[in-house]
């Protein structure tokens, strides 16, 4: 059974995820650690409960998700995987965090690439990699079918959607990733986004005002 501990870091209220199992080993996802407290915050922890960092993870490539990639790559010795469609906003995003007054460390350079339909493995669990573009060039999801759980970086919210009017972004994408990768998943699938509170496949569809099927 998956544990998860998520950390809410910078100036964009950004959701850090921590998976594990009993094994210890854990994978960290969208590290979006900034200051240095915030950076301690998220060492502490894994310290604290004795983890070992075996994958670093990052959703799509847009600054407030990869904060944090250079700390935990020299921090634990582990690489960024991100998709391949994700490499321009990569290696841009310091130029990015200067429009936003915000000194951004450049990441590390991805270690794997991570194929759709793949599994990552950590300890005695493993997600499945969905393809989810829209709001970014090549934004993919997390998903573990055994624990009924999507990390899904900034493609479905709690009754709302990532927002499409950044580079490579766009809405009609988003909106078929949402229903013919996500809404197909069981419908008590618990959903931790980038931003803001866990939701649920269920409650989406059913309240989303972008996507409600009522």
């Amino acid at each position: 059974m998956i544990r998860l501990q998520s950390f809410t870091f910078n100036p964009f209220q950004e959701n850090t995820y921590l998976l594990w199992d009993d094994s210890r080993e854990c994978i960290i996802i969208d590290p979006g650690c900034y200051t240095v407290a915030e950076k301690q915050i998220l060492a502490s922890f894994i310290e604290d409960e004795k983890l070992k960092p075996v994958r670093l993870l990052n959703t799509h490539a847009h600054i407030d998700h990869i904060l944090g990639n250079a700390f935990v790559c020299s921090r634990y010795g582990i690489q960024p995987e991100i998709h391949p469609g994700e490499m321009d906003i990569l290696r841009a995003a310091p130029v990015y965090g200067e429009m936003w007054g915000i000194q951004a460390e450049p990441s590390p350079e991805p270690c794997r690439i991570p194929d759709p339909g793949d599994r990552i493995h950590a300890g005695k669990f493993s997600l499945e990699i969905l393809f989810t573009p829209g709001h970014s060039p090549a934004s993919v999801s997390f998903y573990s079918p055994d624990d009924r759980l999507l990390i899904g970086g900034d493609v479905l919210f709690y009754e709302s959607i990532g927002r499409t009017d950044l580079p490579g972004g766009d809405y009609d994408t988003l909106i078929c990733s949402i229903r013919e990768r996500l809404f197909v998943l069981p419908p008590e699938t618990k959903v931790y986004a980038g931003h803001g509170p866990a939701t649920s496949i269920s409650h989406e569809m059913e309240f989303n005002p972008f996507l409600s099927v009522r």
